[in-house]
């Protein structure tokens, strides 16, 4: 039995390069719904044909409903919505053989990387794991490297997949489309993408023996720059958060799952401290 997990984000998918791309409110999103979903549509054919026997989308953007299920691979199951613990990793275990990151962008700040940011765009400067500024790409793979998963295979624009290969090594990556600047990008036609990411999908299938687990040892520390220092008011209402300056918080805790979660509670309460809602 070969159990294959897909976290899939949209900023790195086919065609995507500016914020109505990914926004509900905008009639562009509908469009993007759907080569979104292709590209995962690709990543299922792709580990199904090397020998994947159950396949677990996590929708892992924005609100989290972006996939259309009516449109997805029939041997695949999707877990959508929100207030998951797990956030772009939720439902992954130490069942799974492994991960792929499918339409997933850059870190914050990264330049030329198309539509670049850590988790909360608006809110959220940099994340430091450690002391090492990382991304979306970085904190996922260590949520799947604690149950022992490796992360196999990424796709986005060329930024992110520089920095998969610089976090994971030689993991497969495919870049369907090359950043310019933030909002500007050369995007490869989907009937061609899709071909890249279902052989990569089904390469990194078949070699996942060779890729280890992103595994980030214990004790672990989260640092976060905020834009704003309204979010550190909030942020530190818990005493599990640390007000390190007028704009950063710190967490920490003795593994990488539980530093996660106060991570990300310290988000969601920055967040609302910042746009004046608590």
């Amino acid at each position: 039995m070969v159990k294959v997990y897909i976290s899939a984000d949209m900023e790195g998918a086919t065609g995507v390069v500016v914020r109505p791309h990914t926004d509900s409110s905008h009639a562009e999103y509908q469009r993007m719904r759907k080569l979104l979903t292709g590209d995962v549509n690709a990543a299922i054919e792709g580990a199904c044909q090397a020998g994947a026997t159950e396949v677990v989308v996590n929708d892992a953007h924005g609100n989290m409903t972006n996939i259309l299920i009516e449109e997805l691979d029939g041997r695949a199951r999707l877990v959508s919505g929100v207030n998951k613990q797990l956030l772009q990793m939720e439902g992954i275990d130490a069942s799974f053989a492994c991960a792929f990151l499918v339409a997933y962008h850059s870190r914050e700040g990264t330049e030329g990387g198309i539509l670049n940011h850590t988790l909360l765009g608006r809110l959220v400067d940099e994340v430091r794991l450690n002391g090492q500024p990382v991304g979306e790409t970085a904190i996922s793979a260590a949520i799947a490297g604690a149950f022992g998963v490796p992360v196999v295979l990424v796709t986005g624009d060329d930024a992110v997949c520089r920095e998969a290969r610089s976090l994971l090594g030689d993991v497969e990556v495919v870049p369907v489309k090359t950043g310019i600047d933030r909002l500007s990008g050369a995007s490869l036609p989907p009937a061609r993408t899709r071909e890249l990411i279902r052989d990569a999908a089904a390469r990194a299938v078949a070699g996942r023996a060779r890729v280890r687990p992103f595994v980030v040892s214990g004790p672990v520390e989260f640092q976060v720059d905020f834009k704003t220092s309204a979010a550190v008011t909030t942020a530190t209402l818990f005493p599990q958060v640390k007000k390190v300056s007028a704009k950063t918080v710190a967490v920490s805790a003795p593994t990488y799952l539980e530093a996660f979660r106060m991570l990300w509670g310290a988000l969601l309460l920055g967040l609302a401290g910042s746009e004046g809602s608590l």
